[in-house]
């Protein structure tokens, strides 16, 4: 079985250009397609479903999480990029596609 290694960078949640200077984005860095770094959508506590977004019980409410935030907590998260309203797999069927590949169906 041959496998694909994933790339997984700091990127901008947006465009998905890599960031790569070492340490945390400052709150006025922004990507060269304008989008701020240092927002919500790039840390990696980040989640959509939880209550307010956010897995850090520590942080404080942030309303806006594509802006740049004077949160403390935040760290670049590290992922693979998948473009926003991409035609890909959602993220059940990769699930239900690799329960497949396991148990050989």
């Amino acid at each position: 079985m041959d496998k694909i290694p994933r790339m997984l960078t700091r990127h901008c949640w947006k465009c998905g250009r890599e960031y790569k200077l070492g340490g945390t984005p400052g709150r006025s860095e922004a990507c060269d397609c304008g989008t701020e770094l240092k927002c919500c959508r790039n840390c990696a506590s980040y989640d959509p479903r939880v209550a307010e977004q956010c897995r850090d019980r520590r942080a404080e409410l942030v309303h806006d999480k594509e802006s740049a935030n004077f949160c403390e907590w935040f760290e670049m998260v590290r992922r693979e990029y998948v473009a926003p309203g991409s035609a890909g797999q959602s993220r059940e069927d990769k699930a239900r596609d690799t329960l497949k590949k396991l148990f050989g169906d």
